[in-house]
């Protein structure tokens, strides 16, 4: 893990050298202090001798001056590596995840993924900040002022033979649970975010069916429960500093009272006994340290695991091995279209139901082929499959006779335009929406395109035009709307083959016949599949392909599959008896 995440430093690993040096200096000029201090009281103020005084004193001064440099130019470059390892982890994580599939996706879930890319990637950052400033310097200050202290006077120095081995022995009892309680405080913040964005995705909705009391509720829940994680977390570190500051008190008083009695003695000088004082501060003071930067590596790796998680995920649908940059991959051309024995389930267990069984089905270049079945059936799986967006189990998805896993998946989909189930537009203007289709278009091309999915009318209501902008998710225009601007967003690509998975459910029947008559005016040559709850909306087509339970029940024309198909003609019958009602 150490070793994954080591990469992502990059051009700053320089900068942990610096670091060190750095901290080596400010350390060194930092433990001489006390010895200073010591002398001033010993040669200086016995003899009362001024000039060594304020000689000792200036040197002192300046020492401190190296201190204060070496410290600054320590919290510079910790600061860049720190910063520069967590651009580059962020930016690799994100790369990542733009390359993971549907099912890669649904794995982790996306408020989990989130949560990984900001909140654990800021927590092992501020990790590494702190190691680089505090880590390095623990260690040298223990060796050294252990150093000083035994030089100063051995004998008192065996208290350290006590106090440290408890301090140790009580941060390690501590530590040893801390990884397992954080790993269970992020995924408390995972499910809290989860709550909050199906919250704020799906506001309408609560507004509408006065869900706020349950909502509020249901992020309580969420919220108490990361609490309570991280309050149990808490407790565990909390036992620890009181248990170090007995221990480091004890120590103190041990000292105080041997030492003090050797001053008395004659045995130590009074300066000499201040500087081991100070040095005994500074190694307990180390020791601490070591406990606290332990803490943070103990959130640090419940977070790193769960980053080098995601970037160790294999991506199940990529390129084969001998597409990798081939100059001749086929491409999309014609858009036909044949589904050969071809079975699919979610997820990558072998056990349970599949979604689809033993499709078998063929789609001429050109043709325009409607898709219904009841909820459920398979439809919107059916068609994932011709751009990859997921993978057949068995069997093979053919696009102009090659199967699909033989094209490049930027090939493949560059040749495909699919408006969703679920219509998306992103924060941007109207035009730079459209322009998902084509970045090259012209203003003509896009209010073509506008005018061909009904959009443009509306479009030119708005006081910016074209150049309005959308909030997020497209929050400021129609459900009707928000299809039509999807519907010209991938006629403006000029696929081969054009795929509408219910995306004319929030238009109405007149201007759902105008956009298909504009299909066959626009996309002349082009192979459109379009899934339909309406029978208005397919009756029309070359071909209707009936799913039911995964399975092909009939295809036909209208006429055809209404004569000989029970499914169909129930599906047209209900649809007739609710006009009527």
């Amino acid at each position: 893990m150490i070793k994954t995440l080591y990469a992502y430093l990059g051009k700053y690993k320089k900068y942990i050298l610096v670091c060190a040096l750095l901290m080596a200096g400010d350390v060194i000029a930092t433990m001489l202090m006390p010895t200073f201090m010591g002398k001033i009281v010993d040669v200086g103020v016995r003899a009362k001798d001024l000039g060594y005084i304020e000689k000792v004193g200036l040197l002192m001064v300046a020492f401190s001056l190296v201190c204060m440099s070496f410290g600054v130019l320590n919290a510079k470059y910790s600061a860049l590596a720190a910063q520069g390892f967590a651009a580059n982890l962020r930016r690799s994580l994100y790369d990542k995840i733009q390359s993971f599939s549907f099912s890669n996706i649904d794995r982790f879930s996306a408020p989990s993924l989130v949560t990984r890319l900001t909140s654990d990637v800021t927590q092992i950052q501020n990790t590494l900040l702190m190691c680089l400033r505090m880590l390095l310097r623990a260690p040298l200050m223990l060796i050294t002022a252990t150093i000083f202290a035994v030089s100063i006077n051995a004998r008192l120095s065996l208290v350290l033979l006590v106090a440290i081995p408890i301090l140790v022995a009580g941060i390690v009892l501590v530590l040893r649970t801390a990884e397992k309680l954080f790993s269970a405080v992020q995924a408390k913040v995972d499910a809290l975010n989860g709550t909050v964005q199906e919250n704020l995705v799906a506001i309408r909705a609560v507004k509408a069916y006065v869900r706020e009391p349950f909502e509020k509720l249901k992020f309580k829940k969420s919220n108490d429960e990361l609490t309570d994680a991280a309050i149990r977390a808490g407790y565990l570190i909390s036992m620890m500093f009181p248990m170090m500051l007995l221990v480091m008190n004890g120590a103190m008083i041990a000292v105080v009272w041997l030492g003090g009695r050797m001053v008395y003695s004659g045995g130590m000088g009074a300066g000499a006994f201040i500087s081991f004082i100070s040095y005994i501060m500074e190694i307990l003071f180390s020791v601490m340290i070591f406990s606290m930067i332990f803490v943070l590596l103990a959130r640090a790796e419940a977070c790193a695991k769960r980053i080098v998680e995601v970037l160790e995920t294999e991506v199940d649908i990529v390129d084969r091995d001998r597409l990798a940059g081939a100059v001749s991959a086929p491409t999309v051309k014609r858009g036909g279209i044949e589904f050969r024995g071809v079975d699919f389930k979610y997820g990558t267990e072998s056990t349970g139901k599949s979604v689809l069984s033993d499709i078998s089905l063929k789609i001429e270049p050109g043709e325009f082929v409607a898709i219904v079945g009841g909820t459920g059936s398979g439809k919107t799986s059916l068609v994932s499959l011709i751009p990859r967006l997921y993978d057949a189990a068995a069997g093979q998805v053919l696009v102009d006779g090659v199967d699909v896993r033989d094209y490049r998946i930027e090939d493949l989909r560059a040749g495909i335009g699919m408006v969703l189930q679920k219509n998306v537009l992103f924060s941007g203007t109207i035009k730079d929406n459209l322009c998902w289709g084509d970045g090259e278009a012209t203003d003509e091309e896009i209010t073509d395109v506008a005018k061909s999915a009904q959009a443009d009318e509306f479009v030119k209501g708005f006081p910016e035009g074209y150049e309005t902008e959308l909030g997020q998710g497209g929050v400021n225009v129609s459900g009707g709307q928000k299809q039509r601007l999807c519907i010209a967003r991938a006629m403006l690509k000029n696929p081969a083959i054009l795929i509408l998975d219910d995306s004319t459910s929030a238009v109405d029947t007149a201007t759902e016949a105008r956009i298909r008559a504009e299909f066959s005016r626009k996309l002349k040559g082009t192979t459109v599949l379009m899934i339909a709850q309406r029978i208005s909306s397919v009756c029309e087509a070359d071909r209707i392909v009936v799913l039911d339970d995964g399975k092909v029940a009939g295809v036909g024309t209208h006429e055809e599959l209404f004569a000989n198909s029970a499914i169909y003609r129930e599906i047209c019958l209900s649809q007739q008896e609710g006009l009527s009602a």
